[in-house]
């Protein structure tokens, strides 16, 4: 994979912005009469979907979800899986529909189709409150001493890989981590000295860090997020549908605002 490819589309760095379908009137949005939805997640990319200290899922999604739920009058039953399973359970037909901020990404609609996009969110790079050995990405990847935490097969490791290092994906200077939080744990331990975050996450880890970890340099690029669907679902038009009549009444905005807004994180 070049960088590219992985950049295709993507016109440069833009701030969070939400809703960026066209509008849709009421009318436009289909009744399903009740249809039962299976959707799979992961939990674990507050705020978009996460369990509180209750053990509860909740977050931007769920909400949109609900949402969602109510104008296309279906019923919504939520499984769980991890990320590395989530492209390939939903590709093959095991579930009706994917959630967890996931980027659309051309590579990944040879296996599934997506929504439109409901999200975009910039690259962070997301450092200790007191680093000071480097303040950009190129400063990092000057230094071989430093390291940096990814997941495999995510946004954020592509961008490390491509915009940060040298294209090798294969780089010793890239620890790899089964989930975002184990990455975010190392970079907290001093394990890792930076950590790449879609703005959404990025923003509220370091409000709710307490000066313990901070953002360097210029936002790396954006990425879009949809919902992802079996090739050929019957359930793509109507999303899109009901996303677009959630940003022409300011739904998407008003969930914008409770979550990036008011949200602050570990509270």
């Amino acid at each position: 994979m070049t960088l590219k490819a992985w950049a295709a589309g993507v016109t440069g760095a833009l701030t969070l912005t939400l809703g960026l379908t066209a509008p849709a009137f009421a009318q436009d949005v289909p009744d399903l009469g009740g249809r039962e939805v299976v959707v799979v997640t992961e939990n674990a990319y507050p705020p978009l979907q996460f369990l509180d200290k209750d053990g509860n899922a909740v977050g931007w999604e769920y909400d949109a979800m609900a949402e969602i739920a109510k104008r296309l009058n279906i019923t919504v039953k939520y499984e769980n899986i991890s990320w590395d399973a989530m492209i390939a359970s939903v590709s093959e037909g095991q579930f009706d529909m994917g959630m967890t901020g996931i980027t659309i990404r051309d590579d990944r609609k040879d296996k599934v189709d997506f929504s439109d996009a409901y999200m975009r969110s910039e690259m962070l790079m997301m450092v200790r409150g007191d680093e000071d050995r480097f303040t950009d990405a190129a400063s990092f990847a000057a230094d071989a001493d430093l390291l940096m935490a990814a997941q495999p097969g995510t946004t954020p490791f592509y961008v490390g890989v491509y915009e940060v290092l040298d294209g090798n994906e294969e780089n010793a200077r890239i620890v790899k981590f089964e989930t975002f939080g184990a990455g975010l744990e190392a970079l907290r331990a001093g394990d890792v000295d930076l950590v790449l975050s879609d703005s959404t996450a990025a923003n509220g880890y370091v409000s709710a860090s307490n000066g313990g970890l901070k953002i360097i340099g210029a936002p790396l690029g954006a990425e879009d997020f949809g919902f992802i669907f079996p090739k050929g679902s019957d359930l793509v038009a109507p999303m899109n549908a009901a996303i677009a009549s959630m940003k022409a009444d300011g739904t998407l905005d008003a969930l914008n605002t409770k979550w990036f807004l008011e949200y602050k994180m570990g509270e």
